[in-house]
């Protein structure tokens, strides 16, 4: 999966763009996708982020790397909660899930993780939420990651203001398990 990974060869790019090999070592020696050479060889890589930003430049379907399982991060002060979604996310969907009950254990997770979604309370006991959505978004290898806020104390104004925040959507206590894959499904279909 390419967001295993931080740096792609022209024949992975090629995949996930779904052209020829050619073209990809075209984009890269007239500048437009950048990179580097491995030294002593003509063989070129591809940091991720580069693609990303690539892909979105020239509206390129995102499909190619969101294939495959979605890995979701819960981050959640209150464990049953925790626990409650990771048992039905794994239960009833193909989901690969982890979980953070801090906001220290969520920064671990999510560098290591490489979640596609983070599923956030935005009222975390030992932090504030908007340290981990701002670390996140200011990573280049999470560039993709979409964060969706929970809680159940934000009024409807107060939810709606979250866009700002960098959150990609909300979902309001207690929800359904319908809700939140519904949620999920929605952040993860948005290519740009």
């Amino acid at each position: 999966m390419p967001l295993d990974k931080d740096v792609l060869t022209t024949g992975e790019v090629a995949k996930i763009c779904n052209v020829a090999p050619r073209t990809v070592s075209k984009w890269f020696d007239s500048g437009q996708l950048k990179g580097y050479r491995i030294p002593g060889s003509k063989d070129r890589r591809i940091p991720v982020a580069e693609l990303y930003r690539f892909m979105k430049e020239h509206q390129i379907p995102m499909d190619g790397i969101t294939s495959g399982q979605t890995r979701v991060l819960i981050v959640d002060s209150d464990a049953e909660i925790v626990d409650a979604l990771e048992r039905v996310l794994t239960e009833q969907t193909n989901y690969e899930v982890q979980t953070a009950t801090t906001g220290f254990q969520a920064g671990l997770e999510c560098e290591r993780f490489r979640p596609h979604v983070v599923l956030i309370d935005v009222h975390l006991s030992d932090t504030d939420a908007s340290n981990i959505t701002n670390m996140i978004r200011s990573s280049s290898s999470m560039q993709m990651t979409r964060i969706i806020a929970m809680s159940g104390k934000l009024t409807d104004g107060q939810a709606q203001g979250l866009r700002q925040s960098g959150y990609d959507s909300f979902l309001k206590k207690p929800f359904q398990v319908r809700q939140v894959v519904d949620s999920i499904e929605n952040v993860t279909s948005i290519a740009a």
